[in-house]
């Protein structure tokens, strides 16, 4: 997490003037628009435009964009100087998501009802996973993944950051209904942190001493001091406000509340450890309980942590910035956009993978699941399973896995090997390659 360069100030009265009254030349409108429309920091401005514009400075044009954000700013936090610049690029993305994240995603040619919870768990897998790597759980995701499906107990304070914060998204589906209450808050930390932290106690506490700073990870420099804990109680009271009101003076659009929620709850760190992997959790749970349901098969936190160093950085522009927290708005407008793409190519993946395998059902007498099988086995002739390890691949129960073999046993495709004196494994059979050449 680099230290960043703190934006010039116009200090007096006379500056401000100056600037307000010139009238810009057209070639510096549109570079000062560009500025603005891009939500560009300071360090941008001075390095990108730089003998840009003849007689226009870095300095000066970072004056002008400036002010020209500030006449659109607005009080959006009691008792905190938070404030942004809402540009047509934001509302423009905001239009986007109403339109794709619920309606026509109800529709079966999009995800396919028989697909759903298969899709949905696994979307909270990836989700648990990245968030908890953002935050330095040191595992792989086919590891995490196969903990998960089979249920495995945590080998270490990794993979319990993950089953945690797979607990805790659990948690906020069952109550997405309710109004976030300080006790709702401490127990989403709870569950975050159990078994994590270096004082099993601060799990569900706020801190109690200003001994909390954020530190840049290699230099250790801080880079950030969280107000004092005196004013967390303050600050709760206002974020369940902020949180809950349905009826906001100030109407601002759901997907940017959420995200001033998330920047929030970090800017004031009220715990001593968990806060980012929290003010993640009930940005998830802000965009849940306003019906933005696809939400539920996103995984935010695997482009964040493919773009953390913009993460940190979106934070320390907007604290840098007199809190102008449109830097931390815009980027993660950025990453919702990229989350949702990248949501669309997995559904397209995923039903070319069942398009394929669905030319094994000519074999007859087996059904999809079956078929997917043995395209695992068409695809690696090593392949081993089990009966558990097709529970958490199809979501079904243990009779319906085992049945499912014993299918394929019978007619060939499938060979039973033993692990021991009681666990069984299953690979390709003698006949597959036959079988499959005899009906295809």
């Amino acid at each position: 997490m680099d230290i960043i360069e703190r934006p010039p100030i116009l200090h007096s009265e006379k500056e401000l003037l100056q600037v307000a009254f010139t009238t810009l030349p057209a070639e510096v409108k549109e570079i000062v628009d560009k500025i603005n429309e891009d939500y560009s920091y300071w360090d941008d401005v001075k390095y990108k435009y730089k003998d840009k514009v003849h007689n226009f400075p870095p300095q000066r044009l970072w004056a002008h964009a400036k002010l020209m954000r500030t006449y659109n700013y607005f009080p959006i936090w009691e008792g905190s100087n938070l404030c942004f610049n809402l540009t047509n690029k934001m509302q423009r993305m905001c239009h986007e998501f109403d339109m794709n994240f619920g309606g026509s995603w109800a529709s079966p040619s999009i995800i396919p009802e028989e697909n759903k919870e298969q899709y949905l768990i696994s979307s909270r897998m990836e989700e648990a996973i990245f968030s908890s790597q953002i935050e330095g759980a040191a595992t792989t995701r086919q590891v995490a993944k196969e903990m998960l499906r089979k249920k495995r107990k945590p080998k270490n304070k990794s993979q319990q950051m993950i089953v945690n914060n797979y607990d805790t998204i659990c948690y906020i589906v069952e109550h997405k209904d309710e109004p976030l209450s300080v006790d709702m808050l401490l127990e989403i930390h709870r569950r975050m942190t159990r078994d994590t932290l270096y004082n099993p106690e601060d799990a569900g506490c706020f801190r109690q001493n200003d001994n909390v700073v954020v530190e840049d990870g290699i230099t250790h420099k801080v880079v950030h001091v969280p107000p004092s804990f005196t004013t967390i109680p303050a600050f709760m009271s206002a974020l369940m406000r902020f949180f809950n009101d349905e009826t906001p003076k100030t109407f601002i659009h759901p997907v940017i509340r959420g995200i001033i929620i998330h920047y929030m709850l970090a800017y004031m760190h009220p715990f001593t450890d968990g806060n980012g992997r929290t003010a993640r959790a009930l940005f998830y749970f802000y965009m849940l309980k306003h019906n933005y349901w696809l939400t539920q098969f996103l995984s935010i936190s695997r482009i964040i942590i493919t773009t953390k160093k913009k993460y940190e950085r979106a934070f320390l522009c907007s604290e840098a910035d007199n809190n102008d927290i449109g830097y931390f708005i815009n980027y993660n407008l950025d990453v919702l956009s990229k989350s949702y793409k990248k949501l669309q190519e997995y559904l397209k993946y995923k039903a070319t993978e069942k398009r394929i395998a669905n030319t094994f059902l000519r074999l007859g007498g087996i059904n999809s699941r079956q078929a997917m099988i043995i395209k695992m086995f068409d695809e690696n002739s090593a392949e081993v399973i089990t009966v558990k390890d097709l529970e958490g691949k199809f979501h079904v129960t243990a009779a319906t896995a085992k049945s499912d073999i014993v299918g394929l046993l019978h007619r060939g495709f499938l060979a039973e090997i033993s692990f021991n004196k009681v666990k069984r494994g299953y690979v390709k059979g003698d006949k597959f390659d036959e079988l499959i050449k005899q009906s295809l």
